[in-house]
């Protein structure tokens, strides 16, 4: 299988003239992005000295030389450690460490934060984006192989340290190819990346398959909702992929409701569980919008939803896409059945190869060649799928089994909650309880009138004993919500 930066390289030269890639400062023809991909390569190679299987750390924003540097570590065999430039020093510190990163691009920007990591870390060689246009590499020898390990991302774990997801350059190609095949992404698609590509979802979502299918990929700096809708009207974007609180953020927008989305044939959203009644604002406004689900771990994608079903299963993360297998399973190991919750075991060639210097965590996730997703999941009759939460997440109350995710998207559907998250609270009767914390965007609601309200929808145990309004939920940096944070509010609290 040919390695990624082969992508580029071949479309360079199919198909010299097309647009691949247009940024706030930049844009590049296929001809262009594979001369810039050799450059890079090129500055990896002679001015970092990194050779196959050293791996690179990298601390910048989106911007176009991010992505060419994808390509370029890919092409020499070399290991990429992107850094979540929301950490603090100290915890990009342990990820630098922990990978045994020797070298670093960084951009201008990150300055204090840079000044801050070097000196908990020393980097054999450190190399600042700006500087790479005066380098003069033209053709670098390709040293790179499909089934080589291409990226290590942290995940953040709730316990202990973040554990570093090995992705291979074939894992990579599947996930491309499976969105490929769920988005039916064409030439012709002009896909906005507002996700930070420092995480997964921003090069899996949709980065790489569109660049694969030789597409074009729009990227701003940072994420703002009135440059999002801009770009849509002035680039007729076609397919823009967001989390939750991204696509919440445009639908408040004030240009919402006169914007010219025509352009555009699929909002998509993952990364967390989206609210029912954010996809009804888009779809009631004639926007296709779709829920997909992924992990860092299976490179991300395991399911989307087809163009067919996203009105009448709204709510539902779809089927599993084609080139991945799931299943789900009792506590006992059994198949669970339709409309029985059970924990999500995914199996596939965009499966990760491994934990970075965890082998007992890696035979403990991965088992016969199934990796135990930690997540809750149920299927209905149709066989489309639901997520339930994390089953680290599940708050047992009495022996009785909650999932917060059910009742969060109850509280959800009250006017005027703009948020809302539910953790278990230690309790000396019933062992756990759940809270619920909530931001409103209107008048608040008064707890009494949250539980009135819960109480006929939800079993008396479910219904959260507490509510805590705070004026924004503690998000991580993709914008989920942090529930790790919360969690530890509770405890400070009790």
């Amino acid at each position: 299988m040919h390695t990624m930066d082969e992508w580029i390289h071949k479309r360079g030269w199919m198909t010299p003239e097309r647009i691949a890639l247009v940024g706030e400062s930049d844009q590049y023809t296929y001809r262009e992005l594979s001369r810039e991909v050799h450059r890079m390569a090129g500055v990896l190679k002679h001015k970092l000295h990194l050779k196959k299987g050293d791996r690179l750390a990298i601390l910048s924003q989106n911007r176009e030389a991010y992505m060419i540097a994808y390509f370029a570590v890919a092409q020499i065999g070399v290991i990429v450690v992107p850094l979540n430039i929301r950490l603090t020093a100290a915890e990009l510190a342990y990820q630098v460490k922990d990978s045994g990163a020797t070298a670093m691009l960084y951009e201008e920007e990150m300055g204090e934060l840079y000044v801050e990591l070097t000196s908990l870390v020393n980097f054999e060689n450190a190399y600042l984006f700006d500087d790479i246009h005066h380098a003069r590499y033209k053709e670098i020898p390709r040293e790179g192989n499909s089934d080589d390990p291409f990226i290590i991302c942290y995940t953040s774990g709730t316990t202990g340290n973040p554990k570093g997801a090995v992705l291979t350059q074939e894992n990579m190609f599947w996930n491309a190819i499976n969105n490929q095949h769920a988005l039916d992404l064409t030439s012709d698609d002009r896909t906005l990346v507002i996700l930070p590509l420092f995480h997964i979802g921003g090069i899996g979502l949709f980065a790489l398959p569109t660049l694969l299918t030789g597409g074009t990929m729009y990227m701003p700096r940072r994420f703002d909702p009135e440059q999002v809708i801009d770009w849509i009207e002035e680039y007729k974007l076609t397919v823009v992929m967001g989390v939750p609180t991204i696509h919440s953020a445009i639908r408040q927008s004030p240009s919402f409701e006169t914007a010219n989305f025509e352009s555009v044939r699929w909002f998509y959203s993952g990364g967390a569980p989206c609210q029912k009644e954010l996809i009804q604002a888009y779809v009631e406004r004639g926007l296709p919008f779709g829920q997909g689900f992924g992990m860092t771990e299976t490179a991300p994608t395991v399911f989307m939803i087809a163009k067919e079903d996203y009105r009448r299963k709204a709510g539902s993360i779809g089927k599993p896409v084609t080139f991945c297998d799931v299943k789900l399973v009792r506590e006992d190991g059994t198949t669970a059945g339709p409309g029985e919750v059970g924990e999500l075991l995914i199996k596939g060639p965009n499966v990760m190869k491994e934990y970075w210097g965890l082998p007992e965590k890696t035979a403990e996730t991965i088992q016969d060649g199934w990796l135990h997703s930690g997540d809750l999941a149920k299927q209905d009759e149709e066989g489309f799928f639901y997520i339930a939460g994390r089953k680290k997440d599940m708050i047992i109350s009495g022996g009785e089994n909650i999932y917060p995710l059910e009742v969060e998207q109850v509280i959800s559907e009250l006017p005027s909650v703009d948020e809302v998250a539910v953790v278990g609270s230690r309790d000396a009767r019933w062992g756990e309880v759940p809270v619920a914390f909530v931001s409103f965007v209107g008048d608040p609601i008064s707890k009494e009138d949250i539980q009135a309200f819960c109480k006929k929808r939800l079993a008396k145990y479910k219904v959260p004993t507490e509510v805590i309004v705070l004026d924004e939920l503690p998000k991580n940096a993709t914008g989920k919500i942090d529930k790790k944070t919360l969690h530890q509010q509770v405890v400070v609290s009790e």
